[in-house]
């Protein structure tokens, strides 16, 4: 008896394995082949201009001084416009080429006042962002605005979050400042997403984007194909403009990426965060 209840196990055991491993076999074959399809998948139907297939918008933060040493005479040359979301003090210590910038076709972003983040970074104890409500941190974003009407004359209509974190508080008190954003601004634009955005679906006020800085030439054109296959809008923000180093966009890399998008053939529509939200939302009401 004893035996035939162990040929019974043994048979039932070994099946049971058998299936099991089957139906992982499947689930795997399924979500490999549902990765594949995401990746080929465009986003839902919207109509770009001058029958363009996909939007970029270039960004630079912190008002650095490469951004105007090196980048504003390679973007101008190459009549590409950009978006520059500022810090007021390096701005003030070069005021007349910050001036130019807008002047030439380019964005002014508001940045914040100080430039809160995570108290978890060094040096931001003192403007951290788990020791703000949302009162203190609606005030610097309409100082911040104001300070740049001031200095630049122009009102910043869209928003870049410091450090790409959207929060205020601690623990059960914290809150998302992501309303105050949409309440003030066209759009707001994150740091060191996952992905680009679908056009007819994304939230202006939290747009993904992806770091530029260190990038090659081959690694950002992957990126820029990639939107185009799927009709979306990539947002890239960068921060120094050289030949390398610590959060810094290669030149070679924005030069190459500059030349590819003079090409119609690119199918790209390269423009400032403002132009695109703006075109984005105009689209979306006028398909309602």
């Amino acid at each position: 008896m004893r035996v035939t209840l162990g040929i019974v196990w043994t048979f039932t055991l070994t099946l049971c394995l058998t299936s099991c491993s089957d139906l992982r076999t499947t689930q795997e074959a399924a979500h490999a082949s549902s990765l594949v399809e995401s990746e080929v998948a465009p986003a839902a139907k919207f109509t770009w201009p001058d029958g363009k297939r996909a939007a970029v918008s270039l960004t630079f933060d912190d008002a650095r001084t490469s951004q105007l040493d090196v980048g504003m005479p390679l973007l101008n040359a190459y009549g590409v416009k950009a978006t520059f979301y500022v810090s007021l003090v390096p701005v003030e210590k070069r005021l007349a080429e910050w001036k130019a910038v807008p002047a030439g076709g380019h964005e002014i972003g508001n940045h914040s006042m100080r430039h809160a983040c995570t108290g978890n970074y060094p040096g931001w104890i003192d403007h951290a962002l788990e020791d703000y409500t949302l009162a203190q941190m609606a005030a610097e974003l309409d100082q911040a605005s104001a300070a740049i009407e001031r200095l630049l004359g122009v009102r910043p209509v869209t928003f870049a979050y410091p450090c790409g974190q959207k929060f205020v508080g601690r623990g059960q008190n914290v809150k998302s400042y992501v309303p105050l954003i949409a309440q003030r601004f066209l759009a707001g634009r994150g740091w060191r997403d996952e992905g680009a955005n679908d056009p007819a679906f994304c939230d202006p006020a939290q747009l993904m984007t992806l770091e530029f800085d260190g990038l090659t030439y081959e690694q950002l054109k992957a990126l820029v194909e990639q939107a185009v296959r799927k009709g979306q809008w990539l947002v890239l923000c960068g921060h120094e403009i050289g030949t390398g180093g610590r959060q810094t966009v290669r030149t070679d890399t924005l030069r190459a990426f500059c030349e590819y998008a003079q090409d119609p053939q690119s199918g790209l529509w390269v423009d400032t965060v403002a132009n695109v939200a703006r075109y984005v939302v105009q689209q979306r009401s006028a398909g309602r």
